[in-house]
């Protein structure tokens, strides 16, 4: 076996296990990294995963690879940048254990992530979002569940993540309602709810039943929510729900675009971007500032705000032909 694969395996254990503490999100995330690195890498180089060596994974194997996921697998330039992430965040423990290596891990370290442009982020209108709200079929016990997971999810903005690992303990219903989930880098964040949550939350745990360590949405089999399947039913609800309103057709509805529209909600309510960041459990401020960006409602009452200018519209006067004929010659 190579030295890569005692380092790995290290890694994982002792460094972002052990040390760092990973949430499993990030555990499997570098995991399916390097899944995608070392195959590539084994095909690439005609050899078996467990037989590569650090010197074979250089910067141009590297950079081949990432040019590899964007081109061929499809993915976006930030999922090349995370996966470089992760590339990088073993580079520099193997760079502590294998200092012979030094030269290759270096070039690694050196290859930048890529560029993008930023989009507009994606939200809801309240029209369609009350249609989404009144898309499933509340006859059913599935439907039910969706419709209050979109409503929690609308009111609170819990990423995909955060709402399928919820139990039945992390919603409190007393005075001074809130749900608590534990989010992005393992950082404990309380979410306080209101009234009409409240009352589809009380509704839906009184059909649910169960022990208070059972998940607050599993499958009909009791089973935890995934998150693919959660994005495929608020597909499937988006569908139904574009009948009743056209602006929804062609709009991509996931976890993530409740997430902004529970963001954009709160923004056009007049409060502070600071405190969004809070609520959202972002790590800097300057993350929440793309909902001020696309909010155009935020900046059409900020120009409404100004002193108007005092331009006039010009009005187009035809040359005087005895000069027009001038200037051609």
């Amino acid at each position: 076996m190579s030295a890569l694969a005692p380092t790995l395996q290290a890694f994982f254990t002792d460094r972002l296990i052990g040390q760092r503490q990973a949430s499993p999100h990030t555990i499997s995330a570098y995991r399916d990294t390097f899944k995608l690195l070392l195959s590539f890498a084994a095909t690439r180089l005609n050899t078996e995963p467990s037989k590569l060596e650090i010197s074979d994974l250089d910067a141009p194997v590297i950079s081949a690879f990432l040019n590899y996921i964007e081109r061929e697998r499809g993915c976006s330039a930030r999922t090349r940048n995370a996966r470089l992430a992760a590339i990088r965040s073993l580079y520099r423990y193997a760079a502590l254990q294998h200092p012979e290596h030094a030269a290759v891990i270096q070039r690694v370290l050196a290859i930048p992530p890529k560029r993008f442009d930023s989009k507009l982020v994606t939200f809801l209108t309240e029209q369609e979002l009350n249609a989404l709200i009144s898309a499933p079929d509340r006859t059913t016990w599935t439907g039910r569940r969706d419709h209050t997971i979109i409503i929690l999810a609308a009111q609170t903005g819990l990423r995909a993540s955060e709402l399928v690992a919820l139990t039945r303990r992390d919603v409190h219903l007393g005075r001074g309602a809130y749900v608590s989930c534990l989010g992005k880098g393992r950082k404990q964040r309380v979410t306080p709810l209101i009234n009409p949550t409240i009352a589809v939350l009380e509704t839906w745990l009184s059909e649910r039943g169960g022990k208070t360590d059972d998940p607050l949405f599993p499958t009909s089999t009791g089973r935890l929510l995934t998150r693919d399947a959660l994005e495929r039913r608020l597909t499937k609800h988006a569908h139904n729900a574009a009948a009743h309103c056209p602006s929804l057709h062609g709009k991509p509805i996931t976890p993530h675009v409740l997430r902004h529209t529970a963001a954009m909600r709160l923004l056009q309510a007049g409060v502070d971007t600071t405190v969004i960041a809070l609520w959202l459990g972002h790590e800097q401020v300057d993350t929440t500032r793309i909902y001020v960006h696309a909010d155009l409602t935020l900046k059409e009452q900020a120009i409404m705000r100004t002193t108007p200018l005092n331009g006039k519209p010009g009005r187009y006067r035809p040359p005087d032909a005895l000069l027009a004929f001038l200037t051609r010659l």
